[in-house]
Order: structure tokens, then sequence, then C-alpha cells
């Protein structure tokens, strides 16, 4: 079933008029169209019982063509008001329109304040969910596409430990990583790279800085690759020069960690369960305050997306679903240690996406 078709059926099923979809890559996902459309509109339209539309910016109207789209393109110009022509657009088809849903998550209220005042009876239903749920079991394609991208990860990965060397700086490696993986196919980075050393590494979303690389830092690389729209998303933590006894038991418990996560992960095992594998390894050796955060997310075309794998969620994990296993150990006085790689659920069990080694590495 092509997923414009899920969604109308959706629609059927509840009555509803239309949707409107505005997330990029909810809009690639419906249409394999990909655009950064900046503060212009871009959506797609998907009717119950008439042929969907896509609105976007006139200089992309070819663009839109080449990915093989059939249907209508609705095309403005910057001098135009993009919404007179999605109104015009959809009363055309719909003339009594009365129900639209539309991404919760994605739509600014300025933009939902101009279709109340466009629509004035109109009245709204959330499509969040049921968009989230299409995409959370991947097909054969998209599997090959995020074993590639991990493969590139798993390569950027391998780069960043050749630059390590002593008064070099996070941001200079940051630039070579970054270069190297865009020379081999990788579109973009699936999100600011994260290369930071030192007591840095402590911080879970640190900043790469002009800090130079020092003898005994733990270096944290944290990157992604994106390849055909499908994200990867991989952390490894690298010592350079030989480790204190504190930070090798820092090491050692994150990854025994890790590992007990990967190991659970199987159809019919709760969300939840994969988190707690690992947080109970973490508690024991006592340093459970200093992992603060869930254990992975959902992966696919965006680097963060259904479901969120927290110590409470008890969706069963099924086939097909990908998500990332990251437990870290973070001590503003030692070090930080995050190990993480990307799976997919198998029909009995795991498997491992992201392969550069685990075991510690010394530079």
């Amino acid at each position: 079933m092509s997923t414009i078709k899920k969604v109308q059926d959706f629609l059927s099923t509840h009555n509803i008029d239309a949707a409107l979809v505005t997330n990029p890559d909810n809009i690639f996902y419906l249409t394999k169209f990909r655009s950064d459309p900046h503060e212009r509109l871009l959506g797609v339209v998907i009717f119950k019982d008439h042929n969907p539309f896509i609105i976007c910016p006139y200089m992309e109207v070819e663009d839109v063509k080449a990915i093989g789209w059939t249907h209508d393109i609705i095309g403005y110009k910057d001098t135009d008001n993009a919404f007179e022509f999605l109104d015009q657009a959809i009363t055309e088809r719909v003339p009594t329109f009365s129900l639209l849903a539309i991404e919760k998550e994605h739509l600014t209220v300025d933009r939902f304040e101009i279709l109340q005042e466009r629509f004035p009876a109109l009245l709204f239903a959330t499509l969040d969910n049921e968009l989230a749920t299409y995409r959370l079991i991947k097909d054969v394609a998209e599997l090959d596409f995020l074993r590639k991208a991990a493969e590139l990860a798993d390569y950027a990965i391998e780069i960043g430990c050749s630059e390590i060397a002593e008064g070099k700086t996070e941001l200079e490696i940051v630039q070579a990583v970054e270069q190297a993986v865009k020379q081999k196919g990788a579109e973009k980075m699936s999100f600011d790279t994260i290369i930071i050393s030192g007591k840095k590494t402590a911080s879970p979303h640190g900043i790469p800085s002009n800090r130079a690389i020092e003898k005994g830092d733990f270096i944290l690389f944290d990157l992604g690759v994106v390849y055909k729209g499908y994200c990867s998303d991989i952390t490894r933590t690298i010592a350079f020069g030989e480790p204190t006894e504190e930070k090798r038991k820092i090491y050692d418990t994150v990854q025994r960690a890790q590992q007990a996560a990967i190991d659970v992960v199987r159809p019919g095992t709760l969300a939840k369960e994969v988190d707690l594998a690992a947080r109970s390894v973490i508690e024991e050796a006592g340093y459970g305050e200093l992992f603060p955060h869930r254990i992975g997310h959902g992966l696919g075309i965006s680097v963060h997306e259904y479901p969120s794998l927290t110590a409470t969620n008890t969706l069963p994990l099924k086939e097909g679903m990908v998500f990332t296993i990251e437990p870290g150990i973070y001590d503003p006085n030692i070090t930080g240690v995050r190990i993480e790689d990307d799976v997919v659920v198998t029909k009995n069990g795991v498997e491992v996406l992201t392969k550069y080694p685990k075991d510690l590495k010394i530079v």
C-alpha cells in the first residue's frame, strides 16, 4: 500500500476531508520530494476522495516533477500569498470543507491562525500519531539506505580517530571528518557533529570548540550521516593516551550496559526493557545518577523519530523497527562516556547496523 493511500484510508475511516502535511521529513516519506523550504510554505494536501497535490515555491516546481510526482503541483512566487493559493486549490476540490488533519507538532501557531482566518468554520484533527506509526516499520529499501548511512558513520569514526593528535583542536577534527564522509558519498550530516574532549565529554550535547586535544583526554564522537534521505547516529568514546583506572571503570560500565540493552532486543520486548537493561548495569556500578537520559530514540528519515525508548514506554518492539541504543555516564569531575549504535529489530532478534569496534580504543 502506498504511503499516500494509508493517509487516505485514515481520512475515510474518520470522515476527515483532507490532511495538510508540512513537516519536510513527512513530505519526503509520502512523496519522495525532499526540500528545506526555510520560511516558505511547503506542503502536500491529501484528500479522502480526490487526488493529492503539492504546494511549493514556484522555483521548486521542476524539482517536484523530477521525482516522478504525477499529481497537481501548485507553485507560487515570493510576491504571492501562498495561503491564497492553498485556499483556492483546496476549495476547488472540496467546496464544503469542514475538517482538516494537521501535524500539531510542526504547524506553527502563526500558520494555524492563518488557516483559522481563511476557514472560520474549519475544525482540526491531528495526524501526528498516524504518520509516526506509518514510519515506524522500515521496508527493505529503507533498511538498505540505513545500512549504508551506518557504514558511512563507521567510516567517520575511523577518520576521526586517525585525526587525533596532541594540539589539534576539536573543530579541526570535525572539519576533517565531515569533509571525508562527504567525499565518500554522504549527502550531509544528520545533525551538528559533536567531537568534544577532556571534561567537556561530561556534557551529553557538548559543543566542539577550539580546545586543543591533550594527552589523557577521553574524546567523544557523536555524529551521523544522511544517505538517500536516511540518517545514522553513532557515538564512540576514544582514549588519547593511557586512561586512569576510574576512567576505565566508567568506560567498562557503559560498554556492559550497552551490550545488555542490545541483548534484550527482539520482537515482543517492551521499549522500557531496553532502557532498564542498561540502566540496571549502570546503577549496580554506582553511577545511576550520572545516566540522565533515555536509552535511545527511533531513527529513519529523521535522526530523532518515534519511538522514545524510555524507562516507562510499554510499546512492544516489532520487526523492522530501527532505533539507537546509547547509554552514557557523565561525571563532570572525571569524564563522560557514551557508546551508541543503530539497531534494527529482526524476526528473531537484532541486527546492529553500526559496526565500529567498541572495546576501549587507546590512540
